[in-house]
């Protein structure tokens, strides 16, 4: 083989790991694995070398990059692994296609916050949304119930969205609360509901918080967000030649508390207790406080961008009733049905929803 037919095994890595069950809910073929991926483990426990490639590919440009630069044969990798990518039609080129099959049916509308409302910004305390978003998510909550499902502390993406109307489900929907009027609910239960299945699990979080402070201090550019319920590292602004030592810093900790698991988002470690409760529970939680649950007249739609959004995809995909719509630029395996590739996006889709929905009701009431 030729120096340039080389190809660098974390380049490799970044791109399959990219495109696998580190971020996504489908697994290359274990041969596949075993050939283009020998140095993670693919039996038994996750290895410091497995989060390394997770965290590389939790950055899309990254593995663009890795890729760009790894040679042409990495285009030969990519063209084994086509097959398993599953390219979503965007959800504003079949809009007509969205409005047509919700005819009859009450929208149920989900929303993620962080780079689904506002973009991905390198300090989490700035990521704001547009007034011009702020005024298509209030349009459309005065038509559809609408909830907020983020991974920040409830009282964080309720201080940014500042909608009283909405419902809100922080720290990956478990702490839950609604409006303490609902326009839209069919059930009383809706009106001021407030949920909270890992409260106990609140003194043990407020522990490792403190003590993650403390540990990831010497890591520069590393920031740990208390999101109440769950606690968040970001690596965003870390250097990656950093990223090891701020995982180990951060699996160090971890290794006191059995009740907690560690997961990741987009530049992000995720500590969270390891009951069985994520966004996808959410959203059946609020469905059917909302008085939603088990219609067949309703059509739920979940907008997210991050791989814990995947979690509430599967529950739309599995009941086969709503549907799920993907932000990203780049593609990704997923349970969504469609995408979108930016937050200017998803407002406008927002706005065509609303226009839609007050088209039909005008149409209606001329019959």
């Amino acid at each position: 083989m030729t120096k340039q037919n080389v190809v660098p095994v974390e380049a490799v890595a970044a791109i399959t790991v990219a495109r696998s069950s580190p971020l996504f809910p489908y697994t290359p073929p274990l041969a596949l694995r075993k050939k283009f991926l020998p140095q993670i483990e693919l039996e038994g426990g996750k290895t410091g070398s497995w989060w390394l490639d997770s965290m590389r590919a939790s950055s899309p440009t990254h593995a663009k990059a890795t890729a760009a630069a790894a040679g042409p044969i990495v285009d030969a990798v990519l063209d084994d692994l086509s097959d398993l990518t599953m390219r979503r039609p965007s959800a504003l080129s079949k809009f007509d296609q969205i409005v047509s099959s919700s005819n009859g049916k009450q929208i149920v509308m989900f929303l993620d916050y962080d780079g689904t409302l506002s973009p991905i910004v390198d300090d989490p305390d700035s990521a704001f949304m547009t007034n011009a978003m702020r005024k298509a998510v209030r349009e459309v909550a005065r038509d559809f119930p609408t909830a907020i499902v983020s991974g920040r502390c409830l009282d964080k993406v309720i201080d940014f969205v500042r909608l009283a109307e909405l419902y809100y489900a922080g720290s990956h929907g478990m702490d839950i609360k609604g409006p303490e009027k609902s326009r839209h609910a069919k059930s009383k239960a809706a009106n001021g509901v407030s949920f909270q299945p890992a409260s106990e699990f609140l003194p043990m979080i407020g522990t490792v918080y403190k003590t993650l402070l403390d540990r990831t201090k010497s890591t520069p550019g590393a920031k740990v967000e208390n999101n109440k319920f769950c606690v968040s590292v970001h690596f965003r602004c870390v250097d990656e030649k950093n990223w090891g030592a701020l995982f180990e810093q951060v699996r160090s900790v971890l290794k006191e508390y059995p009740k907690l698991r560690l997961t990741q988002g987009r530049k992000v470690l995720e500590i969270r207790p390891t009951i069985k409760w994520d966004k996808g529970k959410a959203l059946e939680f609020l469905l059917e406080s909302l008085g939603f649950a088990n219609c067949r007249d309703v059509m739920p739609i979940y907008i997210g961008d991050d791989r814990t959004d995947e979690d509430a995809f599967k529950v739309l995909r599995d009941s086969g009733q709503g549907i799920g719509i993907l932000v990203s630029k780049f593609p990704k395996e997923t349970n969504a049905t469609y995408y979108l590739q930016e937050p200017s996006e998803v407002k406008d889709f927002l706005v065509r929803l609303v226009e839609g929905k007050r088209r039909q009701t005008k149409a209606r009431s001329k019959v």
